[in-house]
């Protein structure tokens, strides 16, 4: 809810906006600003549910969804679900009108007739990004101190829509959110998280060059403009750019809640995502 009325804005523009409001840096929910900004554009649902002082619930949203469902499928499957057993939940529980970018691609690919991992490939331009990362969370909570096995369901949910990095993505949050519970800090988190996606993989190397940058720079701000130059051209709701985004989020945020979640959502791109993935995370480590 923190990240969900700046989605898919800049970082640049979320601090002006920010600062605009009185309200940078960000230690509360995005506030409305008193003179009205053609710059700003707000939606009214946005403006009359999701801002400071008028959240009365959490609003639907994707990446609520998936949580649910997720949750569903493992009361109603258990741990050994298959990746049709997802594919029937997503047609009998999501309207199609409801789903977005890669999973409206692999739900029209379930319902001619197609099955994993084809449903992931076919006619899907979306397949590596950030859909199957927001679906993760259940799986890393379910299996507290067990990264591979909450990575290894992490991937049968992801190949149904997802391939490559798209994949890699919901296996190293799952695997990281299930190693915060038995962490000592958040760079052992992170590290058990990464090891359980291929060494080889471009998503394994931008968590590297994340780690590496938060050992030389200072602050926040210098890192995410070293890293930005060589992932920033990603589209903006690409896995890869994203992820960079949380694990920078979580290692300057020092394991303090409020501040990483905040990190993350001031950083731009897809916010209300990467807040929560980052918030999930923070969570288990804390408690």
């Amino acid at each position: 809810m923190l990240g969900k009325p700046v989605e898919g804005w800049s970082r640049e523009d979320i601090i002006e906006y920010l600062k605009t409001a009185d309200s940078y840096p960000l230690d509360d929910y995005i506030p409305e600003l008193v003179q009205k900004n053609e710059k700003f554009k707000l939606s009214n649902y946005i403006i009359e549910r999701g801002l400071r002082g008028k959240i009365k619930c959490a609003l639907r949203d994707d990446d609520i969804d998936y949580t649910i469902i997720n949750l569903e499928l493992l009361e109603e499957r258990g741990f050994n679900f298959t990746t049709y057993d997802v594919a029937e939940q997503w047609i009998s529980k999501i309207p199609y009108a409801m789903t977005y970018t890669a999973e409206r691609e692999a739900y029209r690919n379930i319902v001619i007739g197609l099955k994993p991992p084809q449903t992931a490939s076919f006619w899907n331009p979306f397949r590596e990004w950030i859909g199957a990362q927001i679906r993760a969370d259940v799986f890393g909570y379910v299996l507290p101190g067990k990264p591979w096995k909450a990575a290894e369901l992490a991937y049968r949910d992801a190949t149904l829509s997802h391939i490559k990095n798209g994949v890699y993505g919901e296996m190293f949050v799952a695997a990281t959110i299930s190693a915060s519970f038995f962490s000592e800090n958040v760079l052992e988190a992170i590290e058990a998280g990464r090891s359980c996606i291929p060494r080889t993989s471009r998503l394994y190397e931008a968590i590297d060059s994340c780690i590496s940058a938060w050992k030389k720079e200072s602050n926040f701000e210098e890192a995410y403009n070293k890293l930005m130059e060589k992932y920033g051209k990603l589209n903006p709701i690409h896995t890869i750019n994203n992820a960079v985004i949380v694990v920078l989020s979580l290692l300057y945020g020092e394991s303090n809640f409020s501040k990483s979640i905040s990190l993350a959502v001031t950083a731009g791109l897809d916010t209300d995502c990467n807040g929560a993935t980052v918030g999930s995370i923070v969570g288990a480590l804390v408690g």
